[in-house]
């Protein structure tokens, strides 16, 4: 009698299409060593996890140019352009010739040629850059990506063991690796996290954003056109079904896969069965632009890019990057792309959790940047925070990523057949990149697809998550579905990026949101991104309209904005700078306004309307206002004087971290010294960013201006105004860092294979400079670079990289502790201990009035980039002395102060011979000889919107996203679909099962052979049920019926008969 049961049970699943869920396993816990980039499950090894370390690195081909040309020509008419430009050189001895480059894209035109040229001067470079026809000559870059497989054991590492690298690189990696010890690898979202049942989550990434309601209303991103540049892809792989083309960009001769990495991101976007992608009937063309050694150049990339254009591809996927912003040959075609509706997406970087950490081009305005969260909407700890960098000193970042999505434990396609497990933003972007290709594929009108347009579909839709800010969700979580939505029902319209600006909601407008904002203050500036979907081309009608609420005080705020003249390609900025009235000076409450703007863009040729488009969009803006703090709770921070690579090499600051030699994060107070202004905010001190030279504030606002980590030069009014500020009561504190030429020659880089030296342009900080502003009071840094622990005021410190103090007035405070020498260790691999190293001064100018200055050696204590041992506490008590002029006593009676050091002991450092600092700086200027000041800029003027005040009441809750323009979700209707429930695929032939999860069969053909046996199965199953109710019936029917015995009524009711003589009746 089991058997109905069981066949009924096949039987019904067969006929409803799908088979109960077999195998099902939870999403194994993820182990990470120090550089936990991706993570890959390996079945049939001792370790539980493998670690896919990823890095970059990208280096100056010697004698190798790009010559970038201002429209695309002939091969032979670039040869000419190009001869005639050096012709003009009058160097009759200059060696140089076109190097060949061939792939696909050779035979058509081109806006850029390959030159080798030999010995080449400055001059001969200006020459080539002034034919009219010639745009720009930059230098060839070789980029190399290490993937390298880690087994992890099963054993965690202790909480205390360190990692360090012994070996310089002689590269620029853009990897970083984990900046705490035992720290969780996923950074919680604020939610609550008591015990909880832990769901067995399928990694089927495609069918939990629920890619399979699409699927099933027959979307399945056919006619759209996907490239994937990445290491190829093999001919004949299981997975995919429609590989349009494989192109090779490199010099060795396959078009496969040997690393795995191409093939991976590509089943992502396009698998047709096993680990499903999003969009298996898309036209997959394939670009290898990396060799099996993981080399790549900026050429190829330029090549593949032109061809890309030329077949007329919809969406690109780029899961690589690097800080790089200023790579203009790769940043001018990234626009040259999105210009002609290429819509790109792109890794954000797996840099986290530090913040100023994005990759380029997922910063860049045209771009959808992706960033990683696991399966618990947790955002990853690899995964790159905001803001960009581009702007600063004198403006503020923008918000990036755009959108986030699963990143962490991803299926996708292994590289010969199965599937394997990946983490990484490099997996999160062909995530995105294959539901804009399934959605692309649901727009009826394709036209209406852009890059703006997709990505403002993409914003709107996003699913905020909790306890997250904006420079870490972007806009939050993607959402399949609703995106599909607001597509399906768009017309193209301006929007922006964030869509509002509330600086009271915390914590998602962090770090706006840390603090308020009051008169006299440095303004806010709020740098929004304009999305144009009307066009590639636009422009904003007049000026943008500023309309505070009268009933919620927005009289009492000041708005200035400034924007770009052309939105060009698809975006623009629009930078909002908010301060307080005068009148408001002693006012505390919330103010609300908002900033109307038009954008018009022209009409397409198709377009049924004539002449411009025009779309207005509102920007409500709402900001808390208190009475203006005193003096001495304000810090000035110094941004001005702060340099980063790019465009120059700028080594990091503790010289132990050779695997991460750049200073790259910006040294701003909201990215890698986000947690000292957080520090500083719980401590009641109010911090505002300088932008500008040290002529441009007023110093009487200020209790203490805050310098760590400059690397820039001083304006000589800097410097006199500073020595009159601090005479007037302003206070200084010096977070300074290493500075030797000797070692700053041995760090340089060497490539062997280019034969390029790469020399720093400053140490870790600029000391020749800061000895210049500081002479006057007798004070000076020393050349000198120190490490070592020591306990100082009963707290552990660690020295790391820093320099000592040289000079310091007789009648200040110092403190020294016994130090090794680094120096001396980089540069002759020796160790000694240097007794009794000054490494803190406090002095009291003797003016009337004067303000304090303190000095310290060394800025990594403060610093989140390598920060190992924090020294906040110390911070507190300088900003005591500086602000208050109370000295704490655990330093002027500390058993380390020692006696001031004097000018006779040790020569100052001076300034390396022959850098390029004038290069990069926003002092300096080239000069014959010595580089001299460049005249002192004006000081930013701000021009505030005339206010239109309204006379109606501001909305509630801005939280909400504004809707665009005409779009409905309720028009959209979706079909009655099922949950996602898993399936499983047979499997073929000699395949291994290894790699195979629950998987979901596919509407339409995607698994043909499973698609075709589903009848016979059913026609079986039914003839089996019906043949076992036939032999049911046919036993019933021949067995002989049994007779009921007859019951016999009880003796009293036949008496009753009897004597009534009738039966009863009711």
């Amino acid at each position: 009698m089991l058997l109905l049961p069981v066949c009924v049970s096949i039987l019904m699943g067969l006929l409803a299409g799908f088979l109960p869920s077999v195998g099902m396993e939870p999403l194994p816990e993820s182990r990470f060593g120090s550089d936990h980039t991706q993570s890959l499950e390996s079945p049939n090894s001792n370790y539980s996890q493998l670690t896919l370390k990823l890095e970059f690195a990208s280096k100056v081909v010697e004698h190798e140019y790009i010559v970038a040309f201002t429209g695309y020509f002939s091969a032979k008419a670039r040869s000419l352009y190009i001869s005639s430009a050096l012709r003009n050189t009058n160097d009759g001895a200059l060696e140089w010739h076109i190097v060949p480059r061939e792939n696909p894209a050779s035979d058509f035109p081109s806006d850029f040629e390959l030159v080798h040229i030999r010995q080449a001067s400055t001059s001969s470079l200006l020459t080539l850059e002034d034919h009219p026809y010639i745009k720009r000559v930059t230098p060839q870059r070789k980029v190399f990506r290490s993937l390298k497989y880690i087994p992890s054991p099963e054993t965690p590492a202790p909480c205390n063991s360190t990692h360090r690298m012994q070996k310089w690189q002689s590269s620029r990696p853009f990897r970083r690796t984990s900046l705490s010890l035992c720290s969780t690898f996923w950074h919680a979202t604020g939610r609550h996290s008591s015990r909880r049942l832990l769901r067995a989550i399928p990694r089927h990434v495609a069918q939990i954003l629920q890619a399979d309601v699409l699927w099933q209303m027959g979307h399945t991103g056919s006619g759209v056109k996907v490239a994937v540049f990445d290491t190829g892809l093999s001919e004949k792989h299981p997975h995919f079904k429609n590989v349009k083309e494989r192109t090779n960009w490199t010099n060795e001769k396959t078009l496969d896969d040997g690393l795995g990495h191409g093939t991976f991101v590509a089943g992502v976007i396009a698998s047709m069965r096993e680990c499903q992608g999003f969009a298996p009937d898309s036209e997959l063309h394939i670009f290898r632009v990396f060799t099996n050694n993981q080399v790549s150049y900026t050429s190829w990339f330029l090549d593949a890019f032109n061809y890309a254009i030329l077949k007329k591809i919809d969406v690109l996927n780029l899961s690589i990057g690097g800080p790089d912003f200023m790579d203009h040959p790769f940043v001018d075609k990234v626009w040259e792309l999105t210009a002609n509706k290429v819509i790109m997406v792109s890794a954000i970087g797996n840099d986290g959790p530090l913040y100023g950490t994005l990759n380029n081009p997922a910063d860049q305005m045209d771009v959808i940047g992706v960033g990683g969260i696991d399966f618990e909407d947790n955002i990853a700890r690899f995964s790159s925070r905001g803001m960009t960098t581009w702007e600063l000193p004198g403006g503020y970042g923008r918000v990036k990523p755009d959108i986030v999505t699963y990143g962490s434990g991803v299926r996708g396609s292994g590289m010969k057949e199965g599937c394997r497990s990946l983490s990484g933003t490099s997996v999160a972007s062909p995530v995105v990149a294959g539901a804009v290709t399934l959605l692309a594929s649901t727009v009826l009108n394709r036209e209406l697809v852009n890059p703006a347009s997709m990505k403002q579909a993409l914003i709107a839709s996003a699913r905020r998550l909790p306890g997250v800010n904006m420079f870490e969700q972007g806009h939050g979580k993607l959402d399949l579905i609703r995106a599909y939505q607001i597509l399906n029902s768009y017309r193209p319209q301006a929007s922006l990026s964030p869509s509002y600006i509330d600086l009271t909601e915390c914590p998602y407008m962090w770090p706006y949101c840390s603090q308020p904002i009051y008169y006299g203050g440095m303004p806010t500036i709020v740098n929004v991104t304009i999305l144009n979907g009307m066009a590639v081309t636009g422009r904003i009608v007049d000026k943008p309209i500023w309309q505070p609420y009268l009933p919620q005080n927005g009289d009492h705020i000041d708005v200035a904005m400034s924007y770009s003249p052309v939105l060009w390609p698809w975006a623009g900025y629009l930078a909002v700078s908010i301060s307080v009235a005068k009148k408001a000076a002693s006012w505390e409450g919330i103010a609300q306004g908002h900033v109307m703007v038009t954008v018009a863009s022209p009409a397409e040729n198709d377009s049924e309307v004539e002449g411009e488009l025009t779309s207005t969009v509102k920007l409500p803006i709402k900001v808390k206002i208190v009475p203006t703090p005193p003096r001495s709770k304000r810090v000035l921070w110094d941004q001005y004087h702060n340099l980063r690579y790019p465009p120059g090499y700028f080594p990091r600051d503790n010289l132990r971290m050779k695997n991460d030699p750049l200073d790259w994060n910006g040294d701003h107070i909201h990215t890698n010294f986000r947690d000292m202004y957080q520090h500083l905010r719980s401590m009641g001190y109010f911090v505002e960013v300088l932008g500008a030279p040290i002529t441009c504030f007023d110093a009487s606002q200020y209790g203490t201006l805050l310098m760590v980590d400059s690397e820039e030069e001083y304006f000589p009014e800097e410097i006199t105004k500073l020595r009159r500020d601090i005479d007037n009561g302003l206070s200084l504190i010096i977070f300074s860092d290493w500075y030797n030429t000797s070692v700053m020659r041995k760090v340089k880089f060497y490539d062997e294979n280019t034969r390029q030296w790469w020399m720093p342009d400053t140490g870790g900080a600029n000391v020749p400079a800061l000895n210049d502003l500081i002479s006057v009071w007798g004070m000076a840094f020393s050349d000198g670079l120190y490490e070592g622990d020591f306990t100082l005021a009963d707290h552990d410190m660690y020295y790391a990289s820093g320099c000592s103090i040289a000079r310091f007035p007789e009648d200040g405070i110092v403190i020294a502790k016994n130090l090794k020498d680094q120096g001396l260790e980089v540069l002759k691999q020796e160790t000694a201990v240097v007794e009794r190293v000054p490494i803190l001064g406090l002095y009291q100018t003797p003016s009337d009035g004067g303000g304090r200055i303190a000095l310290y050696g060394d800025s990594n204590c403060i610093d989140d980039s390598h920060r190992q041992k924090d020294c906040f506490w110390l911070l507190d008590s300088l900003l005591q002395y500086t602000s208050y002029s109370m000295t704490p006593p655990s330093l002027s009676h500390s058993h380390s102060r020692v006696a001031s050091p004097t000018a006779s002991e040790r020569p100052l450092p001076q300034r390396l011979e022959g850098n390029h600092l004038y290069r990069y700086s926003k002092v300096l200027e080239a000069h014959l000889g010595d580089p001299k000041p460049r005249p002192l800029p004006a000081c930013p003027h701000l021009s505030w919107a005339k206010p239109q005040p309204v006379n109606e009441t501001a909305p509630s809750n801005l939280w909400k996203h504004q809707k665009l323009l005409s779009v409905d979700l309720d028009k959209v209707a979706l079909p009655n679909v099922r949950s996602y429930r898993p399936q499983v695929r047979p499997l073929s032939p000699g395949e291994s099962g290894a790699w195979d999860i629950p998987g979901g069969i596919m509407p339409g053909r995607y698994n043909q052979e499973v698609g075709q046996t589903i009848p016979v199965f059913a026609f079986l199953g039914a003839m089996v049920v019906l043949s076992f109710f036939v032999v049911q019936l046919t036993k019933a029917k021949s067995k002989p019926k049994r007779r009921k015995p007859r019951i016999k009524r009880p003796t009293y009711l036949q008496q009753q008969q009897t004597t009534n003589g009738k039966n009863p009746t009711v």
